[in-house]
């Protein structure tokens, strides 16, 4: 067995991450003192949904070696490194670290490459074989302690999330890079999770429940992409699953794309009642690179857009 008897499972890997978007350096972005908190942020809060727990695979370092940001991971226990490879493995690491960046450094959009590595092994080449993926990362163990700028950021992190809870008025005492508009600040009355306000193309919206008229403008205008929308709302929709998507397509094969994105829309809100919001149909959209429907729901004529 790779775990001894009492000896704790360690093993270590490294993400690259790359934009796919020309105006978009994440090595740049990270080596801002400005945006670095909020990079961090999304890096922590996507493997922390990979994951399923905070603690589920630590960050060692934060390499900028342009045009890729390397992050060193390190994990404590087997069970969470299968779920981290899971969640890499069906893409899912790929789409929450999107969003979360999306919210973070208010864009419209973040589109990612991703790439796993444990040594010299590239595990992208053999994902479908877990246990050859975890003996690789287990052979590899951590070759550094935890990089003291991980864990100052890691503490302002905390402390943002401690304070938000106990009172929302309360400012971040001691970290100054995390009262930027950059990240969202209790002493902005924000949230880590949008719930009141939401940025889109740098601007603050009220972040309301779907209407009637929100429901018939994204059947009316989504076209042939209601599937793609459908699948980036199932992220957080158990009532989207695959099956359930491909069976309105069949069952309103006849009546249209109109039909088939009103059905598809009725069912996430019948299914999400008070948290059917505007934010998540805007994120899901931008997701798939739909900006003017986005501006349409939100009344903007604007088109910027990354390509």
């Amino acid at each position: 067995k790779m775990a001894g008897s009492s000896a704790p499972w360690i093993g270590s890997a490294y993400l690259f991450l790359q934009s796919t978007c020309k105006t978009i350096v994440l090595p740049s972005l990270y080596e801002s003192s400005q945006k670095k908190p909020s990079v961090f942020k999304a890096l922590k809060l996507a493997l922390a949904d990979s994951t399923g727990s905070v603690n589920g695979v630590d960050m060692l370092k934060v390499h900028c070696s342009h045009p890729h940001l390397i992050v060193q991971l390190k994990f404590c226990k087997q069970e969470n490194c299968r779920r981290f490879l899971q969640s890499y493995r069906e893409g899912t690491l790929q789409e929450s670290l999107q969003s979360h960046l999306q919210l973070s450094l208010a864009m419209t959009r973040v589109p990612l490459e991703m790439e796993l590595k444990a040594g010299n092994e590239h595990l992208d080449n053999m994902l479908k074989d877990e246990d050859r993926c975890l003996e690789c990362i287990y052979r590899e163990k951590p070759d550094r302690l935890r990089d003291e700028e991980i864990t100052e950021l890691e503490e302002c992190l905390k402390s943002l999330i401690v304070h938000q809870s106990i009172n929302n008025n309360m400012t971040v005492k001691g970290c100054p890079s995390l009262n930027s508009p950059s990240l969202p600040c209790p002493s902005q009355g924000s949230s880590l999770s949008p719930q009141v306000t939401f940025i889109f193309q740098g601007q603050q919206f009220a972040n309301r429940t779907l209407t009637p008229d929100d429901h018939q403008k994204f059947a009316k205008l989504v076209s042939k992409k209601w599937k793609q929308v459908g699948r980036s709302l199932q992220k957080n929709c158990r009532a989207l699953r695959d099956p359930v998507i491909d069976n309105l397509a069949l069952e309103y094969d006849r009546e249209g794309l109109y039909e088939q994105a009103y059905q598809l829309l009725l069912r996430f809100i019948q299914s999400e009642g008070k948290k059917a919001t505007i934010a998540r149909l805007i994120a899901a959209l931008e997701e798939n690179g739909l900006i003017s429907l986005a501006e349409e729901l939100l009344g903007l004529h604007s088109n910027e857009e990354c390509s």
